[in-house]
């Protein structure tokens, strides 16, 4: 259903380019690792995975799911909320570990969060927690990277920038990048591991920056009917 919706959506916000490493389509029981930098790069992400037929779980703040409708709409979809710093915190990564034993793509923002900052400048990626590197350390999964750019154009800042930019992003349009480099395998430590997964996803994002602001990059990937 959040997938559906974000594919709906998206395209009345901004103008949504996918490009790809090759390899094709991310394989079953991968981690999708992306950056975060405003609250409307999920839509974003999720809507460009759908055009390769990839409906992944999400791991996301459990506040949303106190949000009316969304929250019922989060379970219905086995997504998985994070409780950071709340007794129980690391249950998610459990949760997680058996949906990529079941097959599902999970997708995991290894910052944790956006960052502050009003300005709709693109941000690369900030320092990733531990999550990311044990998850991948407890399943052996790849790591998929992703990086998105140009989320800030359509939401940053306070609340009333926020709606400012929602407001205003349908005649605006502004252009929205993803791209999905190829699968790697973290090794080392968790320290080292929680470093490659960081260099990967910062790799993809300025592949997705340099699209936005004009410069050369690998052709396009043409939508593709959901499975």
């Amino acid at each position: 259903m959040l997938s559906r919706t974000a594919s709906a959506l998206v395209p009345v916000f901004g103008r949504l380019t996918l490009t790809l490493d090759g390899g094709g389509e991310p394989a079953p029981g991968s981690i999708i690792a992306a950056n975060h930098t405003s609250l409307s790069d999920p839509a974003i992400v999720l809507a460009a995975l759908r055009q390769l037929g990839v409906e992944p779980v999400v791991m996301a703040a459990a506040g949303l799911w106190r949000v009316p409708f969304l929250g019922r709409a989060l379970t219905r979809g086995g997504h998985i909320p994070v409780r950071r710093g709340a007794p129980g915190a690391a249950a998610c990564l459990d949760s997680a570990a058996e949906a990529l034993a079941r097959g599902r793509l999970v997708l995991i923002y290894g910052e944790g969060g956006i960052p502050e900052g009003s300005g709709s400048a693109e941000l690369p990626p900030r320092p990733f927690r531990s999550g990311l590197a044990r998850l991948a350390a407890a399943t052996g999964a790849p790591v998929v990277p992703l990086g998105q750019a140009g989320a800030r154009r359509v939401t940053s800042g306070g609340a009333a920038r926020q709606l400012a930019g929602l407001a205003t992003a349908p005649l605006r349009r502004p252009d929205l990048y993803v791209h999905i480099g190829a699968p790697v395998r973290l090794t080392g430590d968790r320290q080292d591991a929680t470093a490659q997964a960081h260099r990967a996803v910062t790799a993809a994002w300025r592949t997705a920056a340099g699209r936005l602001a004009g410069q050369a990059a690998v052709p396009a990937v043409p939508a593709r009917a959901t499975r």
